[in-house]
């Protein structure tokens, strides 16, 4: 299981990535491989303003539909339009291609709340 030690994760299995002060956000390799084989992502929250925690989206795979969360609080001010063709992606390159959207954050604290690597290896064994 692929868990890049730069990133940030949650107790939900999405990652994050700051680059100044832009977050991009996916799902975890543990998450896509417990989802199994994903066709469809639904994003629709892009310009909107939503708390941490708040769903931002859904993944659908073959067996089930689970929420996406949004790890920090802020604009989604992107989203990854290429997974509507190719969601397999998020499978495929979960922390690459399979990014799925784009944050202008509001508190940088809250990204230090979230767990580092080690705290998410941890979580999912």
């Amino acid at each position: 299981m692929n868990i890049p030690k730069e990133l940030r994760y949650t107790k939900d299995h999405e990652w994050i990535r700051v680059e100044g002060d832009v977050a991009i956000i996916g799902i975890t390799d543990f998450a896509q491989g417990e989802l199994g084989d994903i066709v469809f992502v639904e994003i629709e929250t892009e310009g909107e303003e939503l708390e941490t925690e708040e769903v931002f989206g859904t993944v659908e795979a073959v067996k089930t539909v689970s929420d996406l969360f949004m790890p920090v609080a802020g604009e989604v001010t992107a989203v990854n339009e290429d997974l509507a063709d190719n969601p397999a992606d998020v499978n495929e390159d979960p922390y690459g291609k399979g990014w799925m959207i784009k944050v202008k954050f509001s508190d940088a604290s809250e990204i230090e709340g979230l767990m580092d690597a080690a705290a998410y290896e941890a979580l999912v064994g």
